[in-house]
C-alpha cells in the first residue's frame, strides 16, 4: 500500500488490526474508495505451504459467477482453420510464427495466450518471456486446447488464473468496486472455495493462514475466512 494523504485518512478511520466479516469489509472498502478510476477488489490468501517445494505450489483457473468487470484481451496461436475459428469467436490477436516473433521482441499486447497443441513446440522459443509473466499456455488451465471457442469464451467471461508467489500468497482481482456488495461477496466465496480445494496432499496443518481484501489503492483488511466456507 502506498502512503498517500488519502490512505492516511483511511488509516485514521479504519481499524486495520481488526478481523472483519467479509460483507462488512467489502462495505468499508466501497465507502472509502476515493480514486478517479474504478478500482478493483483484490484478495490475498496466505497459504501454509513451502513454495520452494514444487509439489506444494498451486495454480489453477476459475470462472467467477459475476465476472471480473475487466476487459480481457485474448491472443491465440494457431494454424489454418483454427485461426478462422479463433477470429470468429472473438479473439483479439490471432497468429502463428509472426505472433511468436512479436512476443520474442518483447511486445506483449494481451492478457491471456491460448494455443492449439500443435503450436507448443514453437512456443518453446518464447517460454522464457511468457513464463515469468504467467502467460505460458498450459493444458491444466485450459489454454492449450483444440476447443478454441470454449477457451476464448471462458477467458472473456470472467475467468481468473491464479498461482502462489514465492511467499506462498495467492493474489487476484475478483471484481470492480462498483459491483454490488453481494456480487463481490459471491465472487470472493467462489474464489476462496477454489483455493481451499486445491490444497496439496503433502501439506500438513492449516492450509489457509489468512485472507485479506483491499481495493486497488486502499488499505488491506483481514477477514474471517470461516465465514467464506
Amino acid at each position: 500500500m502506498k502512503k498517500t494523504k488519502n490512505n492516511k485518512k483511511l488509516l485514521d478511520n479504519i481499524d486495520i488490526s481488526k478481523i472483519y466479516e467479509p460483507i462488512e469489509a467489502i462495505k468499508i472498502l466501497k465507502e472509502n474508495s476515493y480514486t478517479k478510476f474504478e478500482e478493483a477488489l483484490e484478495v490475498a490468501i496466505n497459504l501454509g505451504i513451502d513454495s520452494n517445494k514444487t509439489d506444494q505450489n498451486i495454480r489453477g483457473v476459475i470462472s467467477l459467477p459475476k465476472g471480473t468487470g475487466k476487459s480481457i484481451k485474448v491472443a491465440v496461436l494457431a494454424k489454418g482453420d483454427k485461426q478462422v475459428e479463433a477470429k470468429e469467436t472473438g479473439a483479439d490477436i490471432v497468429g502463428e510464427n509472426e505472433l511468436i516473433e512479436t512476443i520474442s521482441s518483447g511486445k506483449i499486447e494481451f492478457d491471456i495466450l491460448i494455443a492449439t497443441p500443435d503450436m507448443m513446440s514453437s512456443i518453446g522459443k518464447v517460454a522464457k518471456i511468457l513464463g515469468p509473466k504467467g502467460l505460458m499456455p498450459n493444458p491444466k488451465l485450459g489454454t492449450v486446447t483444440q476447443d478454441l471457442k470454449l477457451a476464448i469464451q471462458n477467458a472473456k467471461s470472467g475467468q481468473v488464473q491464479y498461482r502462489n508467489d514465492k511467499g506462498g500468497i495467492v493474489h487476484a482481482g475478483i471484481g470492480k468496486m462498483n459491483f454490488k456488495e453481494d456480487d463481490l461477496l459471491e465472487n470472493l466465496k467462489v474464489f476462496f472455495t477454489s483455493i481451499n480445494k486445491s490444497k496439496p496432499d503433502n501439506v500438513k496443518g492449516s492450509f489457509i493462514k489468512k485472507v485479506t481484501i483491499a481495493s486497488t489503492m486502499g488499505v488491506g483488511l483481514e477477514i474471517n475466512a470461516a465465514s467464506l466456507r
